[in-house]
């Protein structure tokens, strides 16, 4: 299935439906990880919350995967959120689906993306990110902030300097994707993302984490911008859930922080990565999400 975002953009999705239901269904749009298409984590999620009663779609964002867009494999936070909102018009106006019972579940750095909806789209009445990463801040500052300001504006040289010599030859230059193996020095982090994306568990030939990834340059507006300015203002139900032993766990505990509201909640999965919560069913919490977005939509009503 297709629809069309703000910027004229085809957005490719799959649709998953309770096997049987009466009425009108509560719905929900998944996307995440950050390189990855929806015939991965994002279209297993819709496929397990679809099992509990909603009607759920996977999508892929713009310039990747089977949506529309060029130059191919870029991205945009401002386009990113249109994906999502453009998401929920989609689902508002479908015959089976609730317009007052509409939500959204956001992966690794679609978690990020997810929050910055919320904050804009007031027909969301519950969001839940999962595994979070604030890709502007780890863009710009790298992991655990380490970039001081000569290193960030080395990271601005180098971007410019692709820019250019993209532009002289005609095509954009692929940044690389993860490496086939890791070393044996490599960060444990980096040993996940191979285990996960290069190999049969969740190899798939769409897939930026899996292949070349993004363009070199398409990192641009997330090293000149922050995510979060207005995420205080949200005032719908929000879950965050992070593994206990994921590199990126500080990401949510400090968006967590900026959250106002008994209906904020940050859970922390003992002993779990980060890619765990990409596809192990026996850690991602699913009766969890369950209730988090039956209880948030029977409150809204």
């Amino acid at each position: 299935m297709i629809f069309v975002n703000h910027f004229g953009i085809t957005i490719a999705a799959d649709l998953y439906e309770p096997k049987n239901y009466e009425g009108k269904l509560p719905a929900i749009a998944v996307s995440g990880p950050y390189s990855a298409v929806k015939e991965q984590v994002s279209g297993l999620y819709a496929q397990e919350m679809a099992k509990k009663g909603f009607l759920a779609i996977a999508f892929d964002p713009s310039y990747y995967g089977e949506s529309g867009g060029y130059p191919r494999y870029f991205n945009s936070p401002d386009v990113n959120v249109e994906d999502f909102q453009s998401a929920v018009d989609f689902l508002s106006v479908q015959e089976n689906v609730d317009p007052e019972q509409i939500g959204i579940i956001g992966i690794c750095g679609w978690g990020g993306y997810a929050l910055q909806t919320a904050a804009l789209d007031t027909r969301i009445k519950a969001t839940a990110t999962m595994t979070m990463y604030d890709m502007s801040r780890v863009m710009a500052f790298g992991y655990n902030d380490s970039l001081d300001e000569e290193a960030r504006y080395q990271a601005r040289v180098s971007y410019n300097n692709q820019r250019t010599e993209d532009y002289k030859n005609g095509e954009y230059t692929l940044g690389g994707g993860h490496p086939e193996q890791a070393t044996d020095d490599a960060p444990q982090f980096l040993k996940d993302y191979i285990d996960y994306y290069k190999t049969e568990r969740g190899y798939h030939p769409r897939s930026l984490g899996s292949n070349e990834g993004f363009a070199a340059t398409g990192i641009g507006s997330l090293m000149n911008m922050r995510l979060f300015d207005y995420v205080p203002e949200i005032r719908s139900d929000v879950l965050m859930v992070h593994g206990g032993d994921a590199h990126s766990l500080y990401f949510s505990q400090d968006a967590f922080k900026l959250l106002k509201g008994d209906n904020k909640e940050l859970e922390i999965i003992p002993g779990a990565n980060h890619t765990d919560l990409y596809d192990q069913l026996d850690v991602i919490p699913f009766d969890k999400l369950e209730t988090f977005f039956t209880d948030a939509f029977a409150a809204e009503s």
